[in-house]
């Protein structure tokens, strides 16, 4: 069970990233029906910790002994300052040798190859970089083009807001749905992003064409109706091959692609609140039958919808 986390500040930390990392474990948001984690923010030695463009400095109070219990270890993007210290290095792989979650948000990939955790693993990091990776790490099969990875407890994620996604895609695994959703909801993001949708995604030509965010709100609230890209289309007063290129441009995949996988958060969300059947989770969700639903269920998570109730039906959010 996901409770305790530890944030590893490199000098050059980027501000953006550390947030990410802050504002999703460290607030307590048991007050509106979140989880809340046991956070902590460390250094290889407390004290001063500059920020990436040198703005600003930032005061951290902990050591890497902070690191030596929790569940999960978070490396934020930093800017180049050489090689990783070999006491963060040793740490990181101290975490994951027995059994904790390690997490990298954009640069704070090279940290993780620095400690040996790429190689042989399927990884990412902003785009920007890749090749800078790649070329560091050839024993990393990396993946320039998607918003994050998790390969053996290994989470690594792109720049800036794929952060935001890869930890939300571990609080639900490890906490549920219901948990994801309300720390979303609290930060006003999206609760879901597959991590195999595109890192950039092209800006539909006409600059005042609108967006499909309205769209999709709807299609959220209407999961179990029929929905064909011929009546979105119609519904977006567009024709069917702008509809599909618009659609890929605005999300970074398929309207079907899109469409399973909200159903399947949708129905996540069911096993854990409700006691309805699968029978009736599978046709609110849109899936028609359990049958279809226990095949998307087991594509997308590696598990059945009963084991997945069991596993979080009772499970506090909170």
């Amino acid at each position: 069970m996901l409770r305790s986390v530890a944030a590893i500040v490199l000098p050059n930390v980027a501000p953006f990233e550390l947030g990410v990392a802050c504002e999703v474990f460290g607030i307590d948001r048991a007050d509106t029906g979140g989880p809340s984690f046991d956070f902590v923010v460390c250094a290889e030695t407390p004290g001063l910790v500059t920020t990436k463009g040198g703005l600003y400095s930032i005061t951290v109070d902990h050591g890497l002994d902070a690191t030596a219990d929790v569940d999960l270890v978070i490396v934020p993007a930093y800017g180049d300052t050489g090689p990783v210290p070999p006491a963060v290095l040793d740490a990181v792989r101290a975490a994951h040798e027995r059994g904790a979650w390690v997490l990298s948000i954009c640069s704070g990939a090279f940290a993780l190859g620095e400690a040996g955790l790429l190689d042989g693993r399927r990884c990412t990091t902003h785009w920007m970089h890749s090749e800078h990776l790649r070329r560091r790490f050839p024993a990393a099969q990396i993946d320039p083009a998607v918003l994050y990875v998790d390969d053996d407890r290994v989470i690594t994620s792109a720049g800036t807001a794929a952060g935001i996604d890869a930890c939300l895609h571990l609080i639900r695994r490890e906490l549920g749905a219901a948990a994801a959703s309300a720390v979303a909801r609290r930060m006003v993001v999206p609760p879901h992003r597959d991590g195999g949708q595109a890192q950039f995604v092209d800006t539909p030509l006409p600059c005042d064409a609108d967006t499909l965010a309205p769209l999709l709100a709807w299609m959220v609230e209407n999961l179990e109706t029929d929905l064909t890209v011929p009546d979105l289309a119609a519904r977006a007063f567009v024709s069917e091959r702008t509809f599909a290129r618009r659609f890929r441009a605005e999300t970074g995949t398929t309207p079907a692609a899109w469409v399973t996988r909200q159903r399947v958060v949708r129905a996540q969300e069911m096993l854990e609140r409700s006691d309805a059947s699968i029978e009736e989770i599978a046709r609110l969700c849109g899936f028609g039958t359990a049958a279809v639903l226990r095949h998307h269920f087991a594509r997308t998570l590696g598990t059945s919808p009963q084991a997945y109730r069991r596993t979080f039906a009772l499970s506090p959010v909170g």
